[in-house]
């Protein structure tokens, strides 16, 4: 099997096109991603809503876990855990991620988010465990044609 992040085209994955996140950097366990912060993320307070920090966040650590995989490897979050530091209402919102711990079974991502003057907005962990065999295939298959 070929390796997960080489059959990945970010700007097709849904959640990305419908928050608008694009990659801005890949490298071996770190990656970053941006959005721009709109009003249709707005909670009801008018700032933009956890989730869409959240769901920033997951993209950018998943996709920095996946960069170290090998070619039978998939990977599935198990575990999240955010913290907002500031309020965002409008703005670029950038998710720098890094793989902290790669290990046999699993892997450990930290996500710090940024607002458009480059303050901490929100802190993010992730933890992932390794796929193999059926696991993966089941990932696998949904980039067989």
């Amino acid at each position: 099997m070929p390796r997960l992040i080489d059959l990945l085209d970010i700007a097709s994955v849904p959640i990305a096109r419908t928050l608008g996140i694009v990659e801005e950097h890949r490298a071996h366990g770190h990656v970053t991603f941006s959005m721009d912060a709109r009003p249709e993320h707005h909670n009801p307070l008018g700032t933009v809503h956890g989730g869409v920090y959240c769901d920033l966040a997951d993209m950018a650590m998943g996709i920095a876990m996946l960069t170290t995989l090998h070619d039978d490897e998939a990977m599935t979050t198990i575990e999240l855990k955010i913290n907002y530091f500031r309020p965002v209402t409008t703005g670029r919102l950038v998710a720098d991620a890094r793989v902290l711990h790669r290990g046999r079974t699993s892997g450990f991502i930290e996500c710090e988010v940024r607002d458009a003057e480059n303050r901490l907005a929100a802190k993010c962990t992730s933890t992932c465990v390794l796929l193999t065999g059926d696991r993966a295939d089941a990932i696998f298959s949904r980039y067989r044609t």
